[in-house]
């Protein structure tokens, strides 16, 4: 088992797509109209909650990618957030939100602690030069806070909220069997035993 930095990013980008699969599975249960419906948050319903994470995602894996291949920044990266809600259904937003979740295992998997250091840029007004271990901490930040919203939103549905407050405990795999079969993975692909 490894006891790296690096692999525990690896780790949080399991984690985030873990629980964005156990959240998904409540919220993709309800209807259309209760999904757009007006609720208590920062965003003013689940669907532009997660919109904006997709969208936020798409944002600093693009920036991550290109910095990994050695390209330049993303010339206009309002691009990303030009559409309030790209996803207007709930199949469309969890299949996007499970892939881009899986471009940022596959950017994890490849890193090793002393790339950690190596610069990431966004194009913005005024250019972000942050380095990797910043830009994927502020990343997995942002999806669980959000996350968070999405959840307390969902206690005012007719669905429960889903747990999401375990992590990858040795004595709780149990509790993550079903969504490790839905997902392909197994404690072996996360922990190398």
């Amino acid at each position: 088992m490894s006891h790296t930095l690096s692999h525990h990013l690896l780790t949080m980008a399991y984690q985030n797509a873990w629980a964005n699969h156990r959240l998904a599975k409540a919220w993709g249960r309800l209807a259309p109209v209760e999904l757009a419906a007006p609720r208590v948050s920062f965003f003013p319903s689940l669907t532009a909650t997660l919109n904006h994470i997709l969208t936020c995602d798409w944002f600093y894996v693009d920036a991550l990618e290109r910095e990994l291949r050695g390209d330049d920044p993303h010339p206009d990266c309002q691009v990303f957030f030009s559409l309030d809600e790209p996803c207007t259904t709930a199949a469309d937003l969890q299949r996007e939100q499970a892939l881009v979740d899986r471009r940022l295992i596959a950017y994890c998997e490849q890193m090793r602690d002393g790339d950690l250091g190596k610069i990431v840029t966004i194009a913005r007004d005024t250019p972000q030069h942050d380095c990797r271990l910043r830009m994927l901490s502020h990343l997995f930040e942002h999806q669980i806070h959000h996350r968070g919203q999405v959840h307390a939103m969902l206690s005012s549905t007719s669905v429960q909220p889903p747990q999401l407050d375990e992590f990858f405990c040795v004595g709780e795999a149990g509790l993550r069997a079903e969504d490790f079969a839905e997902l392909g993975w197994t404690e072996g692909l996360i922990w190398g035993h």
